[in-house]
C-alpha cells in the first residue's frame, strides 16, 4: 500500500462525498434512526422557547444578552417619579390603600410645576373618605394626567371583579377632564417582565404611550402596535439612579417658600412624571436584569424604563418566523455537511468551535445591533447543531463499523488493539517506509518440531502448529507486543513501534515468560499417544533496529531488521547450550523494571565475536541468593577462583537446577574476554 495523501491535501469536495457514499451504504434502520434525530434537530433549533427542556434555558440566555448589551446611562433628565415610600406610609399612619389625601396635596402642586405628563400608577378600585377631593383635583388639573386602570378579564390577579366596577364609577366622575385612563397592564410571562404588554382591544394604552400622546407624537406613532422587549438600562459606573425619585411627601405640603417651590419644581418641570408606589415587597417586578444583578424593581420603574425606550426611538427589530426557520435549517444543513467531513479531529475541532460560536455569538450581536431576540434560539441551535451532527455521523460511523471490525480483527491478529486502532484512523501509517527505533525484541522456539514434524501427517502437524501458534500469539498482543513474523513453529515479536510506551520493557519480559509457560501447558495438552513435544525456549534483546512497512507496492510488511533481531535470535537458541528456557541480554533486563532477574554470566554467542552478558528470569528464585550470585559474579572478574568456589556454593543448594550447573562449568572454561564461547 502507498500513502494516497492526507486529509488536508484532498478538496473538501471528495471528503464530503467520501461521507455521503458512507451514509448511503448505512442500512435502513440507521437512515431512519438518522432521519428522526434529523426531524428533531430542526424541531428543538426552531421551537426551543417553547419545549419543556429548553425553554428555561433560553430565557437565561436572553437575560444574559439583554444584561451584556444593556446600556450604561446617566440620570435620565426626561423623567420623574415621585414615590410613595416605606416612610411616607409610616408617616401617614396608613399603608393600604395608599393615602389619596396626601396624594391630592402632592397633584396640587405638581400641577404648577411644569411637568410635560403626570401618570398615577395607582388603582382606585375602592372607596376612600378622601375620594371627593381627589376627584375634584384630578378634575382641575391643567397637566395632562393619566390614572392607572385595569381589567378583571386581563388583570386577573391585581383586580377583582367588584373593585373593577368602582374603579369604573370613579373613572366616570373624572370624564371631561384633563385625567385621562392608563393601563397598568405588564407582562409576566414565564416569570419576569420581558416585553411589551399585548395591545387588548378596547382597553387604555399603557402608560408609556398614553402619556406620550400630546409630548412626542413621534415615539407614539413610532413604537405604534409594538410588543417587543423592554429595553432596559443599567446606572451608570457612578451609580447615580436611572430615574430622579422624590417623596410624595415633598409635593405634599404647601410651598409657600418661592426660593424651596422653584428648586423642587426645576426637578418637574419638563418631565413625565409618574406617581407610584416604591415600597418593599409589594408591587416588585422580576425583570430580564434580574438574574444577573438580583433586584427586582417596583412596576412605576418598568412604565418609567418603556417610557425611556419610547424616546429614545429604541424599538427593538423583529425577527420574523420565516427568518427563524431559515436558521433553523442553515444549522442543521451545516452539522450534517460537516458530520461528513473525514478529517483528523485536531483538524475538525476548530471548525465546530467556529459553528457553535458563530450560532452562539449571532443571538448576542443581534440583540448589540438593535434585533429583537426574544423568542430566537440561542441553546435551540447549538442543540440542534450536536443532535444534527450525530445523526449523520452515525449513520456515517455504522457504514463503516463491518468494514473497520473486519480491518480491526485482521489486524489484530499481528498488533495488539490499541495499535491496530492507530493504524485503522492513521493508514499512513503503512506507507512504504521505515526508521530507526530501540525495540525489545522476543524471538521464540519450539524444540525438535522439526524432527516431530516429519514423524506425524502433515495435516497433524498442521493442527498441532495453528494451535501452538494461537496460543502463543495471544500471549504476545495481551501483552501490547507486534506479532512481527511467524517462522515455521518460531515466533518474532517487538515492543517499542509503531508506538512506544513507558511499560514496554516491562510487557515484553512478563510476555517471554507467559510464552514458556503457555508452551509447558500446551505440551502437558497434547494427546499422549503422539511423540513428546519439546520445550518453548526464548530469547530476549534491547536494541536499534529499523522498523517499518518494506515490501512492493502490491505486498508488504511489517517488520524489524537490524543486528539487533539476529542477537535476540542467537540467545533463543543459547538456551539448549545453557540448560535454559528463557533468557535475556542484560541491556533488555537493565530496562524491564522488574526485579527477578538472576545473572548466568557472560558468553560469546554463535557467529558473534562480542561477548553479552545473560540475565534469567527466576522469580521463585530467593532473593539473597540472587544477591549473592551477583556478588559471585562480580568477584569472579577480580579473583576468579574465590569468585567460582561462591558460585559453586550457590548452586550446591539447587542440585536440580541445569541452569546453575551449567554456569559452574562456563566458569571453569572461560575464553577470552572472561567470556564462554558458544560453539
Amino acid at each position: 500500500m502507498t500513502e494516497t495523501g492526507s486529509p488536508s491535501s484532498v478538496p473538501s469536495r471528495n471528503l464530503l462525498r467520501k461521507g455521503w457514499r458512507s451514509v448511503r451504504a448505512a442500512s435502513g434502520r440507521q437512515l431512519v434512526v438518522s432521519g428522526m434525530l434529523l426531524v428533531m434537530a430542526l424541531i428543538v433549533a426552531r421551537f426551543s422557547w417553547y419545549l419543556p427542556v429548553t425553554a428555561d434555558t433560553e430565557r437565561t440566555l436572553f437575560d444574559m444578552r439583554s444584561y451584556v448589551t444593556a446600556p450604561r446611562t446617566g440620570q435620565d433628565q426626561r423623567i420623574g417619579i415621585v414615590a410613595y415610600t416605606d416612610q411616607t406610609l409610616i408617616s401617614a399612619r396608613k399603608r393600604s390603600p395608599l393615602d389619596r389625601g396626601l396624594l391630592s396635596r402632592a397633584l396640587r402642586n405638581l400641577d404648577k410645576m411644569g411637568a410635560k405628563a403626570i401618570g398615577i400608577d395607582i388603582l382606585f378600585d375602592q372607596p376612600q373618605d378622601e375620594d371627593d377631593e381627589l376627584v375634584a383635583t384630578l378634575r382641575a388639573m391643567k397637566t395632562p394626567t393619566y390614572i392607572g386602570y385595569a381589567e378583571w378579564s386581563t388583570n386577573k390577579n391585581d383586580i377583582q371583579y367588584e373593585q373593577q366596577a368602582y374603579l369604573q364609577h370613579f373613572m366616570e366622575r373624572l370624564k371631561g377632564s384633563n385625567a385621562h385612563p392608563a393601563s397598568v397592564r405588564l407582562s409576566n410571562a414565564y416569570g419576569a417582565t420581558r416585553e411589551w404588554p399585548e395591545i387588548v382591544p378596547d382597553l387604555p394604552p399603557v402608560f408609556a404611550r398614553a402619556m406620550l400622546v400630546n409630548g412626542d407624537e413621534q415615539a407614539v406613532h413610532q413604537f405604534e402596535g409594538y410588543t417587543g422587549s423592554i429595553r432596559y438600562a443599567l446606572p451608570a459606573s457612578d451609580g447615580t439612579p436611572l430615574f430622579l425619585t422624590l417623596p410624595i411627601d415633598t409635593f405634599a405640603i404647601p410651598l409657600e417658600d418661592p426660593e424651596m417651590a422653584g428648586l423642587i419644581g426645576s426637578q418637574i418641570a419638563g418631565r413625565y412624571v409618574l406617581i407610584g408606589g416604591d415600597i418593599i415587597d409589594t408591587d416588585q417586578v422580576t425583570t430580564t436584569l434580574t438574574t444577573y444583578d438580583n433586584k427586582t424593581v417596583p412596576g412605576i420603574r418598568v412604565h418609567a424604563a418603556m417610557i425611556a425606550q419610547m424616546l429614545d426611538g429604541a424599538r427593538l427589530s423583529p425577527v420574523h418566523w420565516w427568518q427563524r426557520w431559515a436558521v433553523a435549517l442553515l444549522v442543521v444543513v451545516t452539522a450534517a455537511l460537516t458530520s461528513l467531513i473525514e478529517a483528523r479531529i485536531w483538524k475538525a475541532v476548530p471548525l465546530f468551535i467556529v459553528q457553535i460560536a458563530l450560532f452562539a455569538g449571532v443571538p448576542f450581536y443581534l440583540q448589540h445591533a438593535g434585533v429583537d431576540t426574544y423568542g430566537t434560539p440561542a441553546a435551540g441551535w447549538m442543540l440542534g447543531w450536536i443532535l444534527a451532527y450525530i445523526a449523520v455521523a452515525a449513520a456515517v460511523r455504522a457504514s463503516g463499523a463491518v468494514e473497520r471490525r473486519f480491518a480491526q480483527d485482521a489486524l489484530g491478529k499481528y498488533l495488539p488493539q490499541d495499535i491496530a486502532q492507530e493504524i485503522i484512523d492513521n493508514p499512513e501509517r503503512l506507507s512504504l517506509s521505515g526508521s530507526k527505533r530501540e525495540l525489545f525484541i522476543l524471538f521464540s522456539d519450539l524444540e525438535g518440531f522439526t524432527k516431530l514434524s516429519h514423524q506425524l501427517e502433515p495435516e497433524v502437524v498442521a493442527r498441532l502448529l495453528n494451535e501452538y501458534l494461537d496460543q502463543l500469539s495471544a500471549v504476545v498482543l495481551e501483552h501490547g507486543g507486534i506479532i512481527d513474523k511467524y517462522v515455521g513453529d518460531a515466533v518474532v515479536a517487538f515492543w517499542g513501534a509503531p508506538i512506544s510506551r513507558p511499560d514496554d520493557g516491562r510487557k515484553a519480559a512478563l510476555a517471554a515468560y507467559a510464552m514458556w509457560q503457555a508452551g509447558e501447558d500446551f505440551r502437558k495438552s497434547v494427546d499422549p499417544s503422539l511423540p513428546p513435544i519439546g520445550r518453548t525456549r526464548v530469547g530476549q534483546h534491547f536494541g536499534e533496529a529499523v522498523v517499518g512497512n518494506f515490501g512492493g507496492e502490491r505486498r508488504i510488511q511489517y517488520t524489524a531488521l537490524g543486528d539487533a533481531m539476529n542477537t535476540a535470535a542467537r540467545l533463543e537458541s543459547a538456551n539448549k547450550a545453557l540448560g535454559t528456557s528463557v533468557i535475556a541480554s542484560s541491556e533488555f533486563a537493565e530496562r524491564s523494571g522488574l526485579d527477578w532477574w538472576r545473572p548466568l554470566g557472560r558468553v560469546v554467542l554463535r557467529g558473534r565475536a562480542s561477548p553479552v552478558d545473560i540475565m534469567e528470569p527466576a522469580p521463585d528464585f530467593p532473593g539473597d541468593d540472587r544477591r549473592m550470585l551477583v556478588r559471585a559474579l562480580a568477584q569472579a572478574e577480580i579473583d576468579r577462583p574465590a569468585g567460582i568456589a561462591a558460585i559453586e556454593e550457590i548452586a550446591g543448594r539447587y542440585p536440580d537446577d541445569t541452569a546453575l550447573a551449567n554456569l559452574v562449568h562456563r566458569m571453569h572454561n572461560l575464553g577470552e574476554n572472561d567470556a564462554y564461547v558458544l560453539g
